[in-house]
């Protein structure tokens, strides 16, 4: 899959997540697969309002549909969503390699002394005559 189409992908998904009651569809089908009358319950709006938000979020492949006789139960993609976490992950995972440099730095100054480059605040704060 190329990149721009990949990009895309995580901008329909990121977008159909802005919104609250499509992630509250979301949240009720992390537990199993629903009808839209099922999803439409919880929420003071019409199922034709909830079925277009399920198309949304079936736009942005977050979910999917199924025929069983006369129910067309709503699926969770799982895939999906861990494309999103993958994607999350990779700047978490930075941000958490930078934190455990910074707290190593920290750790080898001795208590009471700033760290190299910094201002020392309790100095500023000391009215000089």
């Amino acid at each position: 899959m190329p990149q721009v189409q990949g990009s895309e992908q995580l901008d329909r998904a990121f977008l159909a997540l802005a919104d609250p009651v499509r992630r509250a569809i979301i949240a009720r089908l992390s537990r199993g697969p629903a009808t839209v009358n099922e999803l439409a319950e919880p929420f003071a709006i019409s199922k034709q309002a909830v079925s277009r938000h399920i198309q949304v979020l079936e736009q942005a492949a977050l979910v999917t549909r199924s025929r069983d006789a006369q129910r067309r139960p709503v699926h969770l993609d799982p895939v999906a969503l861990e494309a999103l976490t993958a994607w999350i992950d990779q700047y978490r995972l930075v941000r958490e390699a930078q934190y455990r440099a910074l707290d190593a730095v920290l750790a080898q100054q001795p208590r009471g002394q700033a760290a190299p480059g910094s201002t020392d605040a309790t100095a500023a704060d000391t009215p000089t005559e």
